[in-house]
């Protein structure tokens, strides 16, 4: 289904390499969504070439302008179909990668996609804000990463709880810059805005890598419940 020699390509110019089993797997990937897509709503985006670009290369683009460790923990926060936590672990399989999100069909779909590809990952269904103050959690993780439409104040209340001191918080926007909108609300949560990347997909399409450093602890009463985030978020 996939052009994999495009998509190698697309990879190589972002200086990114993939040999032929992530190749394999990204093929297979793009088959299973696919095919799933015909059972439950995952995505609008179902054509060969769009899934490749706006999908696989959006979701890899981390890999090109972060220096990620090897073995690093990772929680995708409102991980949907497994963008970008997917593509990444694909990329990079030594990545330990926990995928979080509040609808559970989509965490079986992940999971049957792990199966399939011989892939291994963590799969957590619950509500961020519950989570983000257990214990098992809490300050956990090297990185946590999202893809998502949500305003980068609300997300950064979500997402900066899971994440240890030292760690980051790769926000990952479309065309628009929303540092401003988030800087009060990061700083609050013990995070700093350390890089803004804009970059274009093949495609055209713009986007923006926002990269939060965890300074210091977050206040324990954040996140608070989500009703209060969206009615007063920081």
């Amino acid at each position: 289904m996939i052009n994999k020699d495009f998509l190698k390509r697309e990879a190589q110019s972002i200086g990114v390499t993939l040999n032929d089993e992530a190749l394999n797997r990204f093929d297979l990937f793009a088959r299973l969504l696919v095919a799933w897509n015909q059972k439950m709503n995952l995505t609008a985006i179902t054509e060969p070439e769009d899934i490749a670009v706006k999908h696989f290369m959006d979701s890899i683009t981390p890999l090109s302008h972060f220096d990620i460790e090897n073995s690093a923990e990772m929680i995708d926060v409102g991980c949907g179909a497994g963008f970008p936590s997917l593509p990444i672990l694909i990329a990079r399989p030594d990545i330990k990668i926990t995928f979080f999100d509040a609808l559970e069909k989509r965490l079986k779909f992940i999971d049957a996609v792990l199966d399939e590809l011989g892939l291994e990952g963590s799969l957590v269904h619950g509500r961020a804000e519950d989570f983000g103050n257990m214990p098992e959690f809490r300050e956990q993780y090297d990185y946590a990463v999202t893809r998502a439409v949500a305003p980068l104040n609300i997300l950064a209340e979500y997402c900066l709880p899971f994440v240890k001191v030292g760690g980051s918080y790769i926000s990952m926007k479309g065309a628009d810059d929303e540092t401003a909108l988030g800087a009060n609300a990061i700083q609050e949560l013990g995070g700093k805005i350390e890089q803004v990347i804009s970059l274009k997909l093949s495609n055209g399409d713009s986007r923006n890598l926002i990269s939060v450093r965890k300074i210091s602890q977050t206040s324990p009463k954040y996140p608070r419940k989500s009703k209060k985030i969206a009615r007063q978020p920081l």
